[in-house]
């Protein structure tokens, strides 16, 4: 049995040698680098003079902070097959700091999707390195084609992408793999903070739950309402759109310009399902009786506009959010804003209601 033991382990050994070998001889292989404007890059709302930004700001009057969001590469991606078994990255972004309740991936980083059997699983993340980066994003693939998606990041402005394979493969664009058009204005909150990776977000999430294509136009902090903004939906083609538009207004603002703002949009769409999310209830108020009825105020006035909207208007929605981050206070990264568990509790709460809502107008 001892001799017979020694016999297969020495059996063994070539071929271990010859994995060792291929792996290292994949390794060593050159890549060669395409630039990511030759392959597909979806989730875009409009044309703009620089590919990666999701707004052409100069259509608009628009103030700063807005005008600094709307470069931002939130909600984009980059779709493409390729047989390589080695993807990589060197990607250049604007200089934005890093926020204290982010990730460094979500805020600059890149994170790749593989389709499989059917579904878009996580494959890999591409490091961020200052503002100039080169990362892997997946080696040691097995062999044949894979169509990949890659996020591109969450808080700053991509000046240029480069998508690295193996030097004898093949990468090609295809088809945006998602149907539709539903554009989704918003808070941090849909901007995606606090995801922990690019792809995480609820809009990204339901994309690919879904297989519809959710447009993020996600304003840190600065979506109340606002005529401009209005003005802006106005313009796009959108098959629905879909607002989490009381997170960041007072009850006063919600009172005085919901109205207004919805006119606006109703005039350029006539018929297009305005679907509002009512804002999550916060972690925060649990004991701070100041933040308690600052929320209460304006979650009763958004509700109450809403209603009062639909009794008019057949294709305006309401989406109460009472549970959607979840119950047991572990939702959050800091009380408003939701980590990778509040955006699954998240997309769990909206999902089946939106499916309800856009089945009546042929969005499946």
């Amino acid at each position: 049995m001892k001799n017979l033991s020694l016999v297969f382990r020495s059996l063994a050994l070539p071929v271990l040698l010859l994995t060792l070998n291929a792996a290292g001889a994949q390794e060593k292989q050159p890549l060669r680098y395409v630039d990511a404007a030759t392959l597909t890059v979806i989730g875009k709302s409009m044309p703009t003079p620089k590919l990666f930004q999701r707004v052409d700001t100069a259509r608009y009057e628009l103030w700063q902070p807005v005008k600094n969001y709307s470069a931002f590469s939130t909600g984009l991606a980059v779709v493409f097959r390729t047989d390589s078994r080695t993807i990589r990255a060197r990607w250049k972004t604007g200089g934005y700091g890093l926020g204290h309740n982010m990730t460094a991936i979500a805020r600059k980083g890149l994170d790749l999707y593989i389709e499989r059997d059917g579904q878009w699983v996580y494959a890999g993340f591409g490091w961020p390195k200052g503002d100039n980066h080169d990362s892997a994003l997946v080696e040691y693939m097995d062999e044949g084609e894979k169509t990949c998606l890659v996020y591109l990041p969450l808080w700053d402005e991509v000046l240029s992408l480069e998508l690295g394979i193996d030097g004898d493969s093949r990468i090609e664009a295809v088809p945006n793999p998602f149907r539709h058009r539903i554009v989704v204005l918003g808070s941090s909150i849909t901007h995606g903070a606090s995801a922990g990776r690019p792809g995480m977000t609820w809009t990204a999430r339901l994309a690919r739950r879904m297989g519809l294509d959710f447009l993020n136009l996600g304003y840190s902090g600065q979506c109340k309402l606002q005529p401009e903004f209005a003005r802006m939906l106005a313009e796009m083609d959108a098959d629905a759109f879909v607002f989490d538009a009381f997170s960041n207004p007072s009850a006063g603002e919600i009172e005085e310009r919901l109205d207004a703002f919805v006119a606006t949009v109703r005039k350029a769409h006539p018929s297009t399902p305005l679907i509002f999310i009512q804002t999550e209830v916060r972690e925060t108020v649990n004991f701070n009786l100041r933040v308690r009825k600052f929320e209460s105020d304006k979650r009763a006035a958004a509700e109450a506009g809403v209603r009062r909207l639909m009794k008019g208007d057949r294709n305006i929605y309401f989406i109460d959010s009472r549970g959607m981050i979840g119950t047991d206070h572990l939702g959050t990264v800091d009380g408003s804003h939701p980590s990778d568990q509040g955006f699954m509790y998240m997309t769990r709460h909206l999902e089946p209601q939106l499916r309800k809502i856009f089945r009546k107008y042929g969005i499946r």
